[in-house]
């Protein structure tokens, strides 16, 4: 089961960590361009701050993921 993590409440510095874990995972695709680890956190934060993505954290994997927020209103996840 997967429960969504309000990235606001997070602080600073664990949200900064959970971000650099995500964005550093093999198969993350940003486009054909070489963006470096701090321009990936900060693109993925502003997905998040936009409401385009969520975090997600699932209790069986014990692992948080980031998906967008429409596959999440789609019902393609959770």
């Amino acid at each position: 089961m997967d429960t969504l993590i309000p990235y606001d409440s997070l602080t600073k510095e664990t949200l900064e960590n959970i971000l650099d874990d995500i964005v550093s995972r093999e198969g993350t695709d940003y486009g054909n361009y070489e963006l470096s680890a701090l321009q990936k956190r900060e693109q993925a934060l502003r997905v998040l701050q936009t409401g385009e993505a969520v975090l997600l954290f699932d209790t069986e994997s014990e692992t948080i993921t980031m998906v967008s927020k429409s596959a999440l209103d789609n019902n393609d996840l959770m």
